[in-house]
């Protein structure tokens, strides 16, 4: 999946992930050979239970 695709199934922006990575509150997408974010079932999870963590605090 593209980092847009995972932003809109999360409900947020690609810029949040991008800045959760960043951070380290997310793991580091792999890339493919253009360099583009990709992202698995397990990558979506993880940005899924993050986002679900910080918006029951």
């Amino acid at each position: 999946m593209t980092i847009t695709e995972v932003a809109e199934i999360v409900g947020i922006s690609p810029k949040t992930i991008v800045r959760w990575e960043k951070v380290g509150k997310v793991r580091k997408a792999k890339r493919d050979w253009r360099g583009w974010r990709i992202y698995d079932e397990h990558d979506l999870d993880s940005i899924r239970q993050f986002r679900e963590t910080i918006s029951e605090g």
